[in-house]
């Protein structure tokens, strides 16, 4: 019965540990019509393991004025590190993006943190062969009911 107990302990500890990474992070910029530029970047992380991205890009005077790029695969956690991996079969003509060898820092507030300092739970990608997402930082989408 105690090893039990102890391996519902590790387990359930390990669920709450996956479940507080998963959800849609976001990167938009501030724009209107008028604007010259505006940029949104949404990365959902699925409980399951997979993932989507979608970036928009609209420069006004650029050529094309409008992209939109897809990508898709697989993610893994290891402690604070998330891990992507794009499988040959998660490209076709929508979805373009490697993510394989991109990895980024999950940041949240530690629950020993009881100040009332603000820490936004994010994503801060520090490694990928994509160059323009090496440094992106992503927050999460808070669910609001």
């Amino acid at each position: 019965m105690k090893y039990f107990l102890s391996f519902l302990l590790v387990l359930s500890s390990i669920i709450v540990n996956a479940q507080d990474v998963v959800g849609t992070y976001e990167l938009q910029s501030n724009s209107n019509d008028s604007s010259d530029f505006e940029l949104k970047r949404i990365l959902t992380l699925n409980s399951n393991g997979t993932f989507e991205y979608y970036n928009y890009r609209r420069v006004k005077r650029g050529i094309p004025p409008e992209t939109h790029t897809y990508g898709k695969g697989t993610w893994k956690r290891e402690n604070k590190v998330i891990i992507f991996t794009t499988a040959q079969s998660d490209m076709d003509d929508k979805f373009t993006l490697n993510f394989t060898g991109t990895k980024a820092r999950f940041i949240s507030k530690s629950p020993r943190d009881k100040s009332d300092r603000i820490i936004k739970t994010a994503l801060s990608f520090y490694e990928s062969e994509i160059f323009w997402i090496k440094g992106m930082k992503l927050l999460k989408k808070e669910i609001t009911l």
